[in-house]
């Protein structure tokens, strides 16, 4: 699952990919399908970091905030540790959205279904963030 979420860690967007599939492929519902006129921070794990992928952030406008591999070649001397930090609300959304059994354990084998589910527990999430008892 690739998930875009707001500062506040709120879900925006996502997308599901199949387990088999290399997740290092910039996902086009989470980064926007047009080039951006400002450039615009992406956080993103290792798992992202091919030269390929930080091509095709550039040729979007996105600035891509990923961590570079150990054995990686000309590596710059620096990274945005501080922008990185945000990650962990992402890391958060996802568990917030795991804390649903049909999530978590991915039930549904179709994946218009657990989309629907993933959708249905981003909503819960944002309307229980909106609603102040």
């Amino acid at each position: 699952m690739h998930l875009k979420t707001d500062f506040d860690g709120h879900p925006i967007a996502f997308d599901l990919t199949g387990g088999e599939r290399a997740t290092r492929r910039i996902s086009r519902s989470c980064s926007g399908s047009a080039p951006i006129s400002i450039p615009v921070p992406r956080l993103a794990t290792k798992g992202y970091a091919s030269k390929a992928d930080r091509q095709a952030a550039h040729s979007l406008g996105i600035i891509p905030v990923i961590p570079h591999k150990a054995n990686e070649r000309d590596k710059p001397r620096f990274f945005a540790k501080a922008l990185y930090r945000g990650r962990a609300r992402i890391e958060q959304a996802v568990c917030k959205l795991k804390r649903f059994k049909r999530v978590a354990l991915r039930d549904e084998k179709i994946g218009r279904n657990f989309a629907a589910i993933v959708a249905l527990a981003a909503a819960f999430d944002l309307v229980k963030s909106v609603h102040a008892a």
